[in-house]
């Protein structure tokens, strides 16, 4: 007789089936401008309500030494008005449609969003269109903005030794490629930034065809291009250089790093240089992109994955733990452990067990029940993304941003289902290495913890 939870497994498995034959990613219509800008229109028509995102292929892995972080604090000045637009008023006008906005900025790319009731949506691409290439950067607005965006460090990092932690450990693991600086940037990167450098960056990057745009919600495919058409058609195209290739250094040894901070626990960070279905070249290493995500889930997904159940419950010997894998990544990425050794127990202990968890993935083969479990989780994923039209653009912007196509996610399940236990070992013995690990450690140094109040955020989430 099946276990309870097996049952479980598989109902959310038959519910996502059952769910995708309905819904699904694949009714994306797509056009691009004849100034090449990207236009994705994906309908749902469950309520009147449009998401409208515009996607920038700018983040900080575009950036260089001295100029990191811009690219966030441009994200802060596209709020601070236009021609034709007093600053702030962009968001005015957003809140007096009923809707909500914001934007963010990551290592690849640099996304603006708005939803709002879809009677609106000609007005948001008007607002947008103009914010793409008519932002206006003053001197004193930027160097107010400069001083939140420094505050804003200081909260999120410098005040956060896990923050610290996380960042130096990412410096270590890419010593001369782009993962190398942090999304925020450097403080003294930061306050030698000038209005000029953010103008430069806008002139550079922010032009209609190094742009996606995203709309999903209760509309006609053709009516959005139409709109785009009209409003996103106007604007002149840039001639863009993408950055130089900077390929990372091959690792020839563990790296180590330990931080004394103002915690109560000592916590440890483990990282494998990664591939990625951009980096990967060919079918081959695609295939081993979909091993490892299984890999990932296997150690940690669920309160059955290896990791929670073996030394968190059983073994005891931490009082957190993860693993983390993005095999959507633009560039190389990590392989990345996290742990919070219990009290008591010493960083090199929890290591330890961590060790003795991969070594069991080399030598033995994982069960099909850890398939299957994989299995279920992720196609239950993929219908709770279309729960939420924010979700679905968000989901298809990322994608088409980093330069796959828009229908990976339609076929991500399909690739895992083909995963099988041999080669689930072959990437842990090829990948988790000791020779090439990066390994940080956090360790209590006595003092109490700062108590900083949020900073006030005049951009977007970050």
């Amino acid at each position: 007789m099946r276990s309870f939870k097996k049952q479980a497994t598989y109902l959310v498995t038959g519910l996502a089936l059952f769910l995708t034959s309905s819904l699904g990613f694949a009714n994306v219509t797509e056009f691009t401008l004849d100034n090449q800008m990207k236009i994705l229109v994906k309908e749902d028509h469950r309520a009147p309500v449009v998401v409208h995102q515009v996607w920038y292929r700018v983040g900080s892995n575009y950036e260089h030494s001295g100029k990191t972080g811009i690219s966030h604090m441009l994200e802060h000045m596209m709020f601070k008005g236009t021609k034709t637009l007093a600053p702030g008023e962009f968001s005015k006008i957003v809140s007096r449609m009923g809707g909500e906005e914001n934007a963010f900025t990551s290592t690849d790319y640099t996304a603006y969003y708005q939803v709002v009731g879809k009677q609106h949506l000609e007005d948001l691409m008007r607002l947008e269109a103009d914010r793409m290439r008519n932002v206006v950067l003053t001197d004193e607005e930027f160097i107010k903005e400069r001083d939140v965006v420094t505050e804003e460090r200081r909260w999120r990092t410098e005040d956060k030794p896990e923050g610290k932690l996380y960042e130096q450990f990412k410096a270590t693991a890419f010593m001369n490629s782009p993962e190398h600086h942090p999304i925020i940037g450097w403080m003294p990167d930061i306050r030698s930034w000038t209005a000029d450098d953010a103008r430069n960056w806008y002139q550079r990057w922010y032009a209609p065809n190094n742009a996606t745009l995203v709309v999903v919600g209760d509309v006609n495919p053709q009516e959005v291009y139409q709109l785009a058409k009209k409003y996103y058609g106007k604007n002149k195209p840039e001639k863009i250089e993408p950055p130089k290739p900077q390929k990372e250094l091959e690792q020839e040894g563990p790296r180590q790093l330990t931080l004394k901070g103002a915690t109560k626990m000592p916590s440890i960070l483990m990282g494998f240089h990664a591939p990625t279905l951009v980096t990967a070249k060919t079918d081959e290493q695609k295939k081993e992109v979909y091993a490892l995500e299984v890999l990932s889930s296997i150690l940690d997904g669920d309160d059955s994955a290896r990791l929670t159940k073996n030394l968190l419950r059983k073994e005891q010997v931490v009082a957190s733990i993860g693993a983390g894998y993005d095999g959507t990544d633009r560039l190389t990425t990590l392989f990345i452990f996290q742990a919070t050794p219990s009290e008591g127990v010493s960083p090199q202990k929890a290591e330890a067990a961590i060790w003795q968890e991969i070594d069991k993935l080399k030598t033995d083969l994982v069960t099909q029940d850890e398939l299957e479990r994989v299995l279920a989780q992720s196609e239950a994923q993929y219908v709770y993304h279309q729960d939420s039209i924010q979700s679905q653009a968000t989901v298809l912007g990322s994608l088409v941003s980093v330069g796959l196509p828009a229908d990976t996610i339609d076929n991500w399940v399909e690739q895992l289902r083909k995963v099988t236990p041999e080669q689930v070992q072959a990437v842990a013995k090829k990948y988790l290495d000791k020779d090439k690990v990066t390994i940080a450690t956090l360790l209590p140094n006595g003092k109490q913890a700062k108590k900083s109040a949020a900073p006030l955020m005049h951009g977007g989430m970050h």
